[in-house]
């Protein structure tokens, strides 16, 4: 089966332009967009915001109020459907992503709680100089900044807060 596929840069013969410089086509997208763009507006809102959807007495309803045949109405609905359900499966998967992100955080702050306690501890020891063992979080100290990895956690000094 073929199907015929309009692309405006295809040359057009003169004898299927109007004065304006359009094809019968072009005119016809033209007028009809601001129909379409009113109605799958409605449609969407009447959507997320109704109760029951008739799509029988919805079809009936555009219809009568934008003026078009039982097809575009159709082609409405769908579009409007199609919108509607997109964005509610695209929310429930952005809130998937966002719980799972949680959980990572989540993870990565009690790993990180526990190295530091671990850490605390140990330092807290006497002659923890000579530990054969060593830390779990290591003490560094920067010469240049004159700082500690300690310093990131708000205290300087490691053995506070044991």
């Amino acid at each position: 089966m073929s199907t015929t596929t309009y692309c405006k840069g295809l040359p057009t013969p003169k004898s299927e332009m109007n004065a304006v410089g359009q094809t019968e086509l072009e005119m016809f997208l033209e007028s009809y967009a601001p129909i379409f763009r009113s109605a799958a507006i409605e449609t969407v809102n009447h959507l997320l915001f109704g109760d029951d959807f008739n799509k029988s007495q919805w079809n009936t309803h555009l219809q009568l109020s934008y003026g078009i045949n039982k097809r575009h109405a159709n082609g409405v609905i769908s579009f409007a459907k199609g919108r509607v359900d997109a964005a509610k499966s695209h929310r429930e998967l952005h809130i998937k992503t966002i719980t799972g992100k949680i959980k990572s955080i989540e993870k990565w702050l009690k790993s990180s709680e526990r190295k530091l306690k671990l850490a605390r501890k140990f330092y807290a020891k006497k002659n923890w100089q000579y530990s054969k063992t060593g830390c779990n979080f290591p003490l560094s100290c920067s010469l240049k900044y004159r700082d500690t990895n300690w310093s990131n956690f708000g205290s300087t000094d490691p053995l506070m807060n044991i």
